[in-house]
C-alpha cells in the first residue's frame, strides 16, 4: 500500500487521520481556504501522480461549502493523474431530498450525483445514508457505490457500556427500523421494536411501540440522524409514558443544529452516543475502521 495516500477535508480529516493509522499509508495534506470574495482555493500538497488517493469529507457544517470543496479537490486528484481515486463522504448532504414532494422543488441529490458523476471517481462510499428511493445508486452516481454502517460500531459500544439485560431497541420512528434490526442483530437477538403515530381523532394523536413492550424495560434508541432534536424528544418522551425506564439514544450522524444538544442534554438519559461521521462532543464511536476494512478489501485485497 506504498503507493496510496489517505486524504481528509474540512470535515474529515479526524476520520482521514484515523484510516491511515490503521491501514499503516500516507497521509497527506490538503491547503483549503476562502479567498476575500468567498471562493473557495484548493491545492493538494502530496504528489499523488499514479497513486491511489483515499479522499475523506462529510458534508456538514456548510454543507454547500463542503460540497464545493469536495468536487474540487476531487477533480483536482484527477487532474493530478492520481491513478484511482476514491471518495469517502460518511454524511452525505442532501440525501433526504431524494424525490419532489412539493411541485417546482429540485431533487437535490440527483442534482449533486450528477457532479459526482462528472468527475467520474472509482468509488463512494458513504455512512447510513437515506437510499430507499434509489434504486441503482451506483448508476446515479457513475461510480461504484458502497452504503456502509455505523449502527454495528454503536452496538458494540452499548455493549461495552451497559448491561443489556432487560433491555429493548427502538426506533423512533418505521423508516429507523433498519437500524434497530441491525443493533438488535449485533447485540445477539434483543428484542426491537418502533414507535408509530396513530390518530384516534381529527386532534388527538397517540405514539405507540409497535411489536414491542417498553414498560419496565431499558430502552436504546437508534436513528441515523438527529438534526434539530424534534423526534428524539417526542420518542423519549413516549417512551417514559409508555412505562421505560433507563433510556439511551445512540445515532449515527449527529448533526445537532441549533438548541439541539441542549434539548437532548434536558432529556436525563442514560447515555447519549453517536459516532464521528460528524464531529461533535457526542461523537464517542468512530466510524474509522468500518472505512478502513471495507476500502482494504475492495481495493488493496
Amino acid at each position: 500500500m506504498k503507493s496510496t495516500v489517505i486524504l481528509g477535508g474540512t470535515s474529515g480529516y479526524h476520520l482521514a487521520y484515523k484510516v491511515s493509522r490503521i491501514l499503516g499509508v500516507e497521509l497527506g495534506d490538503i491547503e483549503v481556504k476562502a479567498f476575500p470574495d468567498g471562493e473557495t482555493y484548493i491545492r493538494v500538497i502530496p504528489d499523488v501522480r499514479d497513486k491511489t488517493v483515499v479522499y475523506i469529507n462529510s458534508l456538514q457544517y456548510n454543507p454547500n461549502e463542503r460540497i464545493i470543496e469536495t468536487l474540487y479537490t476531487l477533480d483536482t486528484l484527477r487532474d493530478l493523474g492520481a491513478s484511482r481515486v476514491i471518495a469517502v463522504i460518511p454524511y452525505l448532504a442532501y440525501a433526504r431530498q431524494d424525490e419532489r414532494f412539493n411541485p417546482g422543488e429540485a431533487v437535490s441529490i440527483r442534482i449533486l450525483a450528477k457532479l459526482f458523476k462528472s468527475i467520474q471517481v472509482d468509488a463512494i462510499y458513504t455512512i447510513d445514508t437515506h437510499l430507499h428511493r434509489i434504486s441503482d445508486p451506483t448508476e446515479l452516481f457513475g461510480a461504484r457505490f458502497y452504503n456502509l454502517t455505523g449502527v454495528r460500531e454503536l452496538a458494540r459500544y452499548v455493549r461495552e457500556k451497559q448491561s443489556l439485560e432487560n433491555t429493548v431497541i427502538v426506533g423512533p420512528d418505521e423508516e429507523a427500523e433498519q437500524w434497530a434490526k441491525i443493533m438488535a442483530e449485533e447485540l445477539g437477538g434483543v428484542e426491537y421494536g418502533v414507535l408509530e403515530k396513530k390518530r384516534l381523532s381529527p386532534t388527538e394523536v397517540v405514539i405507540e411501540a409497535k411489536g414491542i413492550n417498553v414498560r419496565d424495560k431499558n430502552v436504546i434508541i437508534v436513528d441515523d440522524i438527529i438534526s434539530t432534536g424534534g423526534t428524539i424528544v417526542e420518542a423519549v418522551k413516549s417512551l417514559r409514558k409508555l412505562g421505560a425506564r433507563d433510556i439511551t439514544v445512540t445515532c449515527v450522524h449527529p448533526l445537532l443544529v441549533g438548541t439541539a444538544y441542549q434539548k437532548l442534554l434536558q432529556l436525563d438519559l442514560k447515555d447519549l452516543a453517536c459516532t464521528d461521521t460528524v464531529l461533535n462532543p457526542v461523537s464517542k464511536v468512530t466510524v474509522a475502521p468500518v472505512i478502513a476494512s471495507e476500502v482494504k478489501n475492495k481495493f488493496f485485497n
